[in-house]
């Protein structure tokens, strides 16, 4: 079974766990209804669709509010150590988590008891906290965008507040990122890196490289990196090989953004609900 573990932006929103489902625009945990707009909801409700789509089991979900205290965040890390060695979850993804160090270092050892050993992913802060606490190459997948990749990059910066502007200099381009998170041992297995063209990398270099079909007004609508890694979740725990589970989950994202017809108003669950034409559309031109 997969499992999603994240946060979402409410400082009185519970720790809830259970199968994810959708009704209608809205996300469901066990009988608690989420809005669905970008981060972690926005993550799952695509990787219900997914599964769904494949006749998979639906996502196990673990979410709790955090506006940026940490406070949430520090109950789910505790939660995840004291119940996963109960649970035989094949993948895991970590999505918005505050990067508190000691608890992800309490959690990720508990995890190396696990056998057998999870798929482990992950994005946003809880990519953050695997690169800050030096523990990067536990990992098998980091799903971070342009700037995410370019904190990676840069082997001092110790928070991404700090990433030194050299890095950041748009001649800096996503080969020689990637390049330098590697060298510095601040990336996973594998990197897809969600961009203008999202790629897939491991420590040789960029693999695959997907930049069609184009939607430029897809830039401003939050969520569609939530999306991709949402997708790319289930594929790996469907038992894809990484290469081909990248390459379709970043054929059927953009697919699906094509299909939603995007304008700026365009909302992320538009987008979203096309995923199951996709996903079909992408198996009948295969």
């Amino acid at each position: 079974m997969l499992c999603i573990a994240g946060t979402v932006p409410s400082h009185d929103f519970p720790l809830v766990g259970g199968e994810a489902t959708l009704s209608g625009d809205r996300l469901l945990v066990g009988t608690t209804s989420i809005d669905v707009n970008r981060g972690t909801p926005a993550l799952l409700a695509a990787a219900v669709m997914a599964a769904e789509t494949l006749e998979l089991p639906p996502p196990f979900a673990l979410l709790v509010g955090d506006t940026g205290t940490g406070r949430g965040s520090r109950a789910l890390y505790a939660h995840l150590a004291e119940v996963l060695p109960a649970k035989s979850f094949k993948t895991i993804t970590f999505h918005y988590l505050q990067p508190i160090i000691h608890w992800h270092n309490r959690l990720l050892d508990v995890i190396k008891t696990l056998n057998p050993r999870p798929c482990l992913i992950a994005d946003a802060g809880f990519m953050y906290a695997a690169k800050m606490s030096g523990a990067a190459r536990a990992y098998d997948l980091f799903t971070p965008d342009v700037g995410e990749l370019a904190f990676l990059a840069d082997e001092k910066a110790p928070h991404p507040f700090y990433t030194r502007g050299f890095i950041l200099h748009e001649n800096n381009r996503v080969p020689d990122l990637i390049t330098r998170a590697y060298l510095h041992r601040n990336a996973a297995s594998y990197l897809l890196v969600k961009g203008e063209k999202d790629c897939l990398a491991d420590n040789s270099g960029i693999l695959e490289t997907v930049g069609t079909p184009v939607e430029d007004v897809l830039e401003a609508i939050g969520g569609t990196g939530d999306t991709l890694t949402g997708l790319v979740s289930v594929m790996i725990n469907a038992g894809m090989e990484m290469r081909k589970a990248a390459v379709t989950s970043m054929r059927i994202n953009r697919m699906a953004g094509r299909l939603a017809r995007p304008t700026p108003a365009t909302q992320i669950m538009e987008i979203i609900r096309e995923i199951p034409q996709a996903q079909r559309d992408l198996t009948r031109l295969s």
